[in-house]
Order: structure tokens, then C-alpha cells, then sequence
């Protein structure tokens, strides 16, 4: 999501630089209206209009066609983005934040009497051809209906007074499409885990891989906090190496999309894309299922920490389990460049066939990866924004430019 942001800021300069005079209209997901006030109009001297999604955009370019209006309706616009900047400049510079040193200075200290015992195995392991009605159970539903822009959540939305009558068809209609997905094995479930003595040097989570060191780069909070609340990185869930004591750092990467695309253009042959999108929405279910099914594996047999753990699908899908499993490209750590190195580590390539595109996206995109922390007070976090010395200093941690450094952390800028 980060690069295409980026690539709206892009081609809106490209526009400008090549004469264009023409509306550029902006939407789609996470795309905001001050997100084009700040980053996209500066860039462009001709209209540069947020809408929430295409339906509006009839509307919207309806009165930019109309001579009558067109001219008052780009005035409004660009007064309401001229306020919109204002604002965000003023709410920014009331910000306050921590220098990198002082917020570690100031880091969460894990209690290393706590820290899980060692897994069943290090390096990696391969699940070829996972039963897919095993993952059946696990399926979180409420993102399901959101797909299809219904709101509410499952079960509650079958009752709704406004959108029941239409989640409970979508939903007869998505149980038929994955049964015969099941019965006919339409979709392959692939994964890869696995685990490494690891030690935290600073914001670094430092692997012993087969006797090489690998580095795992986290990012720190540095908004300011009241109360002396510590300033949170993931490196501070693994056992520091002045401590002497022996810890793990896991990571997987798997996937429900092999198959899918044949599936869709089955479909789409047939000029069904009803179906061709509930393939799709299915699929990705089945990826998230898959990564509550490992992780519960992982919790209770191939590391073993919480063995006797009894979770309903509710509590797992609350997260209400022991341990997390964050992913590059969230909160806690939105730098996407680090799933090259979780990738690299996992074999995921050669291993189950999940690739990275050149923006760090998944291919097939019915999947998800991560890193897993077995910690008991290991917890999710937002990073939040972070400023220049942060930057600077992570650029050299991971050897890549100040400039390349700021493209991938663009929506975290303090500056």
C-alpha cells in the first residue's frame, strides 16, 4: 500500500511536469482526503480531488463536465484542502517526541524469568497440501462481508434489520463455493515455519542461523508518553544479549492461493465475476485462517508454550492467545523491506512457491507472513511517527539510503 501512495505523489508530479491541466481524482484503499491535500495537490497545479470510492466519482466528475459549476466546485475544493494542510501542519507541530537514544533509554524490559523454552526444532519446516476443511473452522467472517462493503459483524450481520436479507444470501452463496473449493481441492494450503536462537543487540533482533548471523531490523516509538510509559520496539520481546539468556525468534510464511487464479479465470470465462470475486475474497479467508491455524500449532506443539491452551475461534480471532505474530507492512512494524530477510530466511521461494513483487507484495496474494514472539508480555503496538535521527540511524542499520529509508516509512514521517 506504501509504494502505490507514493505512486499517486508521483504521477501527480508527472502530470505537472508533462502540462497536464486535466482533474486528477484520487481514491481507493487507505487513499484519504488529507493524504491528497498534503502529499498529492501541492504537486499538481490543476485539480487534485479525493473521492471515497468510484460510485462517488460519477458524481464528482458530473460537476467538474458542467461549465456552471466546475469553476466553484474546484474554488471549494482547493479552500477546503487549503485548511485541511493548515490543520495537519498545526496538529503536527503540537507533537512532541522522544530523540531515538532517549526512547531507549526508556524501553519496555521484558521479565527474562518468563522467556519460553526452547522449540521442538531450528531451521525450518514445510506443510505441503495442509487439509483445507481443516482450516474451515478457523475462518474469521466479519472481513468476509466487509469485502462486499457490508457492515457489521458476523454473526450479528445476519440478523441486521438493513443488510441481513443480503449477508445471509452472499453468505449461502460463499458456504456453496467453498465447499466445492474443499471437496474439489480447487485451492493448495502451503507453509513454511521457523525458529532460531536469537538476541537482542539495541533495536536489533540478531539470528543465529546455522552459525551466520541474521539481523532483524525494529523501528521505536518516539511519541512522546506521559506516566514514564516505555517507548516500545519488537526487539524488546526477545531476551537481550547482556542477559545471557538463551531465546527464539520465529517467522512463517504461507499461502491458500495456489489455484486461485485458475479458478478466477474459470469465472471470469463465463463472465461470472460475482463468483470470480468471491473466489478471491475466499481464498484470502482461507490464507488468515491458515495463519490463526499455524500460529495455534506453533503456540501449543512446535514450540510448545502454552501446550494447554483452550481458545475459541472468538478468542483467537480477539487474540486472546499467549505470544504474537506481527508483519511487516503493520503497525508495529510497517517497513516492508524486512519480509526480503524473513523470506530469505524461510526458503519461502523454493519452498512453497510465495514469492515478493519488487513493492514486497505476495504473489499468489491469498497469503500472509510474519514473525512469531513467544513471550508473555510480548504485546501489539502501533509505531507511530518517528523522526529524523530515528531515520538516519536506521538507514545505516540497514544499510540502504536516508531517502530510500524515508519512501518505505513515508506514512510514519514526523517531518
Amino acid at each position: 500500500i506504501t509504494p502505490s501512495l507514493d505512486e499517486m505523489v508521483h504521477f501527480a508530479k508527472e502530470m505537472e511536469r508533462e502540462g497536464f491541466t486535466i482533474p486528477l481524482i484520487i481514491g481507493g484503499a487507505t487513499t484519504s482526503r488529507i493524504h491528497a491535500a498534503v502529499k498529492v495537490a501541492p504537486n499538481y497545479s490543476g485539480p487534485a480531488i479525493h473521492v471515497l470510492d468510484a460510485s462517488r466519482s460519477v458524481t464528482v466528475c458530473s460537476t467538474l463536465m458542467n461549465k456552471d459549476t466546475r469553476d466553484d466546485y474546484i474554488s471549494g475544493i482547493r479552500a477546503e484542502y487549503d485548511k485541511a494542510r493548515e490543520a495537519h501542519l498545526n496538529k503536527r507541530s503540537d507533537k512532541r517526541f522522544k530523540t531515538i537514544q532517549e526512547a531507549r533509554d526508556q524501553n519496555f524490559k521484558i521479565d527474562t524469568s518468563l522467556v519460553a523454552p526452547a522449540p521442538k526444532f531450528t531451521g525450518t519446516r514445510v506443510f505441503e497440501n495442509y487439509p483445507l476443511e481443516e482450516l474451515v473452522p478457523y475462518i474469521d467472517w466479519t472481513p468476509f462481508f466487509q469485502t462486499w462493503e457490508l457492515r457489521g459483524s458476523y454473526p450479528r450481520i445476519l440478523e441486521d434489520k438493513v443488510v441481513g436479507d443480503e449477508a445471509r444470501k452472499l453468505f449461502e452463496d460463499a458456504k456453496a463455493l467453498l465447499k466445492r473449493i474443499v471437496d474439489n481441492k480447487l485451492l493448495t494450503a502451503k507453509a513454511v515455519i521457523g525458529f532460531w536462537p536469537a538476541q537482542t543487540v539495541g533495536d536489533d533482533i540478531v539470528l543465529d542461523v546455522e552459525g551466520k548471523e541474521v539481523v532483524i531490523h525494529t523501528l521505536r516509538q518516539q511519541a512522546e508518553k506521559t506516566d514514564g510509559n516505555p517507548y516500545y520496539a519488537l526487539s524488546d520481546f526477545i531476551a537481550g544479549k547482556e542477559t545471557g539468556v538463551p531465546d527464539y525468534f520465529g517467522g512463517f510464511a504461507l499461502t491458500t492461493g495456489i489455484g486461485c487464479d485458475e479458478l478466477v479465470a474459470e469465472f471470469e470465462a463465463n463472465y461470472d465475476d460475482y463468483n470470480s470475486i468471491m473466489a478471491k475474497a475466499l481464498a484470502d479467508r482461507l490464507a488468515e485462517a491458515f495463519a490463526e491455524r499455524m500460529h495455534e500449532l506453533v503456540r501449543k506443539d512446535y514450540w510448545g508454550y502454552a501446550s494447554e491452551e483452550h481458545l475459541s475461534n472468538e478468542d483467537l480471532i480477539k487474540e486472546e492467545y499467549e505470544g504474537i505474530r506481527p508483519a511487516p507492512g503493520y503497525p508495529a512494524c510497517p517497513e516492508h523491506t524486512e519480509k526480503g530477510t524473513l523470506f530469505a530466511l524461510l526458503d519461502a521461494e523454493n519452498k512453497i512457491g510465495l514469492h515478493l513483487t519488487e513493492s514486497y507484495a505476495m504473489y499468489p496474494t491469498a497469503a500472509v507472513s510474519g514473525f512469531y514472539f513467544a513471550h508473555p508480555q510480548s504485546k501489539y503496538f502501533g509505531l507511530g511517527k518517528i523522526t529524523k535521527d530515528q531515520i538516519e540511524d536506521y538507514a545505516v542499520r540497514k544499510d540502504m539510503s536516508i531517502e530510500e529509508a524515508e519512501r518505505w516509512l513515508s506514512p510514519n514521517l514526523a517531518y
